[in-house]
């Protein structure tokens, strides 16, 4: 026997072995259907009895081993089933024949046969027969099942009577020698009167009915025999039937302690001692007539029973099997036996979960010598070896036999070899090397087993799926290789690879299909997200011109879906979502948008990378790919990746996808959990217009100081103090939305400085006009740039012009300009760089101009953008006023300015006043100017609230009250002193004198004829925020010599018509009252008007100054009558 069984198991002892074959030409699923069909009866109960009988069945049986049936009863053929086609009856005879050359074959130990005919119908089919069976076709045969199971019964018969006649053999003490084929030639001239001869026929013939009471199903007699057929083999040294009784007690011991078998998978058995031994032990006495005579074995088993261990414990068993194999082994002839008996323990071992000693004899079995092996037996061999090791938890040294029975597929031997069988072998070990095709589960945790070893094992996965002609699985499993076993690779294996690789796919690219195997096995893509391997991903805001704003006031569109409440408390996310995490920022539609990524380049060379993009879901979206070429290890470097919104709603960054070495790769962030995201879900706004910014002025080299929000663009200018620019502006819409609205607004940065009337004006009416604004089309603002500063404030730069010989009454105000006009001893002159530097005093003036603008669908859903543009002015100064003085003029309500002018430019300069003629003033040059200005009504400020009057200090009510009073002049002419002030200030009480119709002033001469009635009505009117009066006023009139001298003794002169005194009684805010009288004068002259004010309540006669009523000057001329005519 050469060709060992590796699918035997303890139990396979207890089975009759039943071959079925064909019988000239049988289709073969025809035959395999039908042999399906007989295999389903492997167990029968027998009719009449408690036993039943295992049957096994092969379609394929050596006649070599069937010559070890007398050695184990359980490799004898003693039942053939033949299937066979005959299509008429002509071909039965030779039908016929073919079977009973069959049966010829294995006829030496048949029990009972039978022929299956498919196809003959007809008078032969008809006859009655137990040994064939007829069917019309391989469809209609619906008792095979009861034929076969009639079959088995009559096994049975004959394996009943066998056992019968074995057990009453009456030949006395010539018990015939059962011999093994190798066995005969050895016992040629052996004395067989010895009793050595005796005991070893006996133990033989023990040892053999043992065998037969197994398969009839009498496991209790069975074990008797066997431990009886140990104890005569032992004593005669009979050590290869010695082995096989303790195999054949092992095995019924097994069969007793394993009713499900130890094949690995349920058998459906049921044990032969249902209900213990002492149903066992009846069984036997029940069979006492069968039991052999007090010549060869003694004719009361029962007697044995007590004797006998029955059967074996756990660990008794794989001790017998030890020795049992030990004594296999001194036979060279009987190394099948030895291997099936190790396959055997291995399987019992496998179930007691005791995978050491099951390794042992595994490492037994490699050892065994066969002789000769064919490299399919070889195959077979490492497959079964593999699957064992695998059965008791080996599962790299399951990995290492199958990967040689894989090579051994390949063979140089073989002259065809089978690259599809070794292909397939080597998949079946990558669990055992802990490899797994699916990148996914391969990446979770830490790397698990020997990184060389299975670097080796995908190259030849590689190899062998390119010798199949299937390079797409090459470049699947290089892919694979790359991907996770990059850090393992050094650099020289890193090139090699992606050389092979590139090789590949100029023939194959690669792809991210599931590739189907024809074993319907499939392998998951293999994206190269190493390659390179991206770090962080960060999606990117518009730029700040682009980015859309929302309608303040407006409510959000998901905040009625989220809660029906306006305010919740309860912030509804999910815990750790980072990835699904909405950002707070927005795009828009048909806009260019940004995802940076941080990559790294592992290779020791140059990665090109040909296409990256990006990979989205929730709208529409055009990916723009990029090329890189990312230098050997590079560190992280930063890479933009760009696309196109299509459509609204919001969109989720999934990942990316790549093409390198020919391989595209879709790699999604969910399965990158080392990348670092902040987010990737942003909303996608409706689109909106888009404006280009262009100005008349140069850009600013230099950004605004405060930089706290971004700008568009900013344009830059210088100007002198008073100065007037025009900045154009052009907007041009860039976008496919038409322009539907524009606003336009400004704000001055830094505030600290005094700025005088509007920095920036423009007029937005025409631009509006043209609106909506077609795409490509242009409209244009002009603003005029006005700078008006206030140079003062330097205190540390005072000028004193009294030391310059200029006097004049007044109060100096600050001036930047004292070292330049008048330097220290100490300091340089004029002409040094540190005078210049104090000279040349600049002053910045910042300013942004936000132009909001909408249109389209974006302005339906309530969002705009925004275009800021800075302005940048600096500001040089042009005249200082470096002193200011007051002097009355010529009439109540004004006064005029005395100014020193200084030219602090470097030009030439002309100064224009109201009423004045123009002052040119040459470089650094001062010169003095007047001005009549009005004076100022300071009643009409704000006044305290009435607690805080009745709380506060009433000299700090004062104080304050001066101080709004200088601040609004300061607001018109500048930094002027409180003292200062107050001479530009109008009285609380005024008063106006009309005389003869005309009213008066101090510049204002009133003409009259004398002796004529003059008309006189002096009004006051109370300016002040509280009541006024009573008042007596009293008109006395005079004439001023112009040399110090006034006459007041005029009653010969002027004579009022009525009483020079008027009464004039409380006057209410804001309200007056009106004295009227008259004059007469007699002589012509000059004459003045002194008008006197007394307090007259409570009669105390009081005379009150004329500072507090402003009281004109009153100038009368009277002239000679003319002469009438005719007089």
């Amino acid at each position: 026997m050469s060709i060992p069984d590796y699918m035997q198991c303890a139990e396979d002892h207890q089975t009759v072995l039943v071959v079925v074959q064909p019988v000239g030409i049988v289709p073969e699923d025809e035959f395999f259907r039908i042999y399906k069909r007989i295999t389903s009866v492997a167990q029968v109960s027998i009719r009449d009895s408690q036993r039943n009988l295992y049957i096994r069945y092969r379609h394929h049986y050596l006649p070599e081993n069937n010559e070890w049936g007398d050695f184990q009863t359980h490799r004898k053929v003693v039942g053939l089933i033949s299937v066979t086609t005959c299509g008429s009856a002509k071909e039965w005879p030779q039908t016929s024949d073919r079977f009973h050359c069959q049966k010829d074959v294995f006829g030496a130990t048949l029990y009972d046969s039978r022929l299956l005919v498919f196809g003959l119908q007809g008078e032969i089919a008809e006859q009655q027969r137990t040994d064939v069976a007829f069917y019309p076709s391989y469809d209609d045969c619906p008792d095979v099942e009861k034929r076969v199971e009639d079959f088995v019964e009559s096994i049975f018969i004959v394996l009943e009577s066998k056992r019968l006649d074995r057990a009453t053999d009456k030949s006395g003490d010539k018990i015939p020698l059962l011999c093994v084929p190798f066995e005969k030639k050895d016992f040629v001239g052996l004395d067989t009167d010895s009793r050595h001869y005796k005991k070893r026929c006996q133990g033989r013939m023990r040892k053999h009915v043992g065998d037969l009471c197994l398969q009839a199903g009498m496991l209790q007699d069975a074990l008797v025999h066997y431990h009886m057929a140990v104890e005569l083999l032992r004593s005669v040294n009979d050590f290869l039937w010695l082995g096989a009784a303790l195999e054949g007690l092992c095995s019924a011991s097994v069969i007793f302690h394993y009713p499900g078998g130890t094949a690995g998978k349920a058998s459906g058995r049921e044990p032969s001692l249902a209900h213990g031994q002492g149903q066992a032990a009846d069984a036997g006495k029940r069979h006492r007539p069968g039991a052999l005579t007090a010549n060869g074995i003694s004719a009361d088993t029962s007697s044995e029973i007590g004797r006998a261990k029955n059967c074996l414990g756990p660990e008794d068993i794989i001790e017998k099997y030890k020795e049992a194999i030990s004594y296999y082994g001194k036979y060279k002839n009987a190394g099948v036996i030895e291997l099936e008996a190790c396959v055997k323990a291995v399987r019992v071992l496998a179930i007691q979960k005791r995978a050491m000693e099951a390794s042992e004899f595994l490492q037994n079995a490699v050892y065994i010598n066969l002789g000769q092996l064919s490299e399919e037996e070889k195959i077979q061999r490492y497959s079964i070896l593999s699957e064992l090791y695998h059965l008791i938890g080996f599962h790299r040294k399951s990995a290492f036999f199958k990967r040689v029975a894989a090579m051994q597929c390949v063979a140089p031997t073989i002259p065809e070899p089978g690259w599809r069988a070794c292909y397939k072998l080597l998949l079946e070990t990558l669990s055992g090397y802990s490899l797994c095709l699916d990148p996914k589960d391969f990446s979770k945790g830490s790397h698990r087993g020997w990184a060389a070893v299975q670097v080796r094992l995908l190259h030849e996965l590689v190899y062998a799926s390119r010798r199949m002609g299937n390079p797409g699985l090459s470049v699947r499993h290089l892919s694979f290789l790359l991907q996770t076993m990059l850090d393992l690779l050094s650099d020289q294996e890193k090139k090699e690879v992606t050389q092979s690789l590139e090789n590949y796919t100029s023939k194959c690219p690669g792809g991210m299909e599931v590739l189907t195997l024809p074993d319907g096995l499939k392998l998951p893509p293999v994206p190269l997200s190493k390659l390179p391997i991206v770090r962080s991903v960060k999606l990117l805001d518009l730029p700040v011109s682009l980015r859309p704003h929302k309608q303040k006031g407006l409510l959000e569109n998901n905040m009625s879906s989220k809660s029906p409440f306006i305010y919740s408390p309860i912030i509804m996310h999910t815990r750790g979502e980072e990835r699904t995490k909405k950002i707070e920022f927005r795009w828009v539609q048909g806009d260019v948008c940004e995802v940076q990524l941080m990559v790294y380049n592992p290779m020791p060379f140059e990665l090109r990378v040909e296409h990256m993009g990006l990979l989205t879901s929730g709208v529409e979206f055009e990916a723009l790919p990029a090329a890189l070429s990312l230098p050997a290890e590079s560190g992280l470097y930063p890479v933009t990746l760009v696309g196109v919104p299509r459509t609204a709603g919001n969109i989720n960054i999934s990942g990316y996808h790549t093409s390198v070495f020919g391989v595209t790769s879709d790699c999604l962030l969910d399965g990158l959990p080392s990348v670092r995201t902040s987010g990737c879900v942003v909303e996608v706004i409706p689109s909106l217009p888009r404006l280009q910014l262009s100005t008349s002025l140069p850009r600013s080299a230099h950004p605004l100081r405060p930089s706290k929000e971004e700008l568009s663009s900013s344009v830059s200018v210088q100007l002198f103090n008073g100065e007037t620019q025009q900045l154009t502006i052009t907007l041009e819409n860039i976008g496919s939305e038409d322009l539907e609205t524009l606003e336009v607004t400004s704000k001055t940065c830094n505030t600290k400085e005094k700025l005088f009337g509007e920095f920036l004006s423009w007029d937005l009416e025409e631009a509006v006009s043209q609106l909506p604004l077609k795409p490509g089309q242009s409209v244009t603002l002009t603003v005029n740039v006005k700078v008006r500063l206030d140079f003062s404030g330097g205190e540390n730069l005072l000028q004193d012009l009294n030391d310059d010989g200029i006097s004049v009454t007044g109060l100096p105000i600050s001036s930047p300009l004292r070292q330049v006009l008048k330097p220290r001893a100490e300091t340089k002159p004029l002409g040094s760089e540190s005078s210049k530097t104090d000279y040349n005093h600049v002053k910045t003036l910042e300013a942004v101009m936000t132009f909001k603008y909408s249109g389209g669908a974006g302005k339906m859903e309530g969002y705009y953008r925004d275009l800021s543009l800075g302005v940048h002015v600096d500001v040089e100064p042009s005249v200082f006023f470096t002193r200011v003085s007051t002097l009355p003029a010529t009439r109540t309500r004004q006064c005029h300015l005395l100014l020193d002018v200084f030219n602090s430019t470097e030009h030439e300069l002309m100064v224009s006043a109201n009423n004045n003629q123009d002052l040119v003033l040459h470089p650094s040059e001062c010169q003095r100017m007047a001005i009549q200005v009005a004076k100022f009504d300071f009643h009409t400020l704000p006044q305290p609230d009435q607690e805080a009057v009745r709380y506060t200090n009433p000299k700090l009510l004062e104080e304050e009250r001066l101080h709004a009073q200088a601040s609004m002049i300061s607001s018109t002419l500048g930094s002027l002193s409180v003292s200062l002030s107050l001479s530009l200030s109008l009285c609380s009480s005024s008063l106006d004198v009309v005389v003869n119709g005309k009213p008066c002033d101090c510049d204002i001469i009133a003409d009259c004829k004398v002796g004529d009635a003059v008309p006189l009505e002096v009004k006051l009117t109370n300016r002040s925020k509280n009541a006024v009066g009573p008042f007596a006023l009293t008109v006395v009139p005079f004439q001023d010599y112009q040399n110090g001298v006034q006459n007041y003794d005029l009653q010969d002169a002027v004579t009022f018509i009525g009483s020079n005194t008027f009464y004039i009684d409380m006057v209410k805010p804001t309200e007056n009252s009106a004295c009227m009288g008259a004059l007469l004068f007699l002589y012509t002259g000059d004459f003045y008007l002194n008008i006197k004010f007394q307090d007259d309540s409570a009669g105390q006669g009081k005379e009150l100054p004329p500072s507090w009523f402003g009281l004109p000057s009153v100038h009368i001329k009277a002239l000679e009558a003319p002469i009438e005519a005719g007089a």
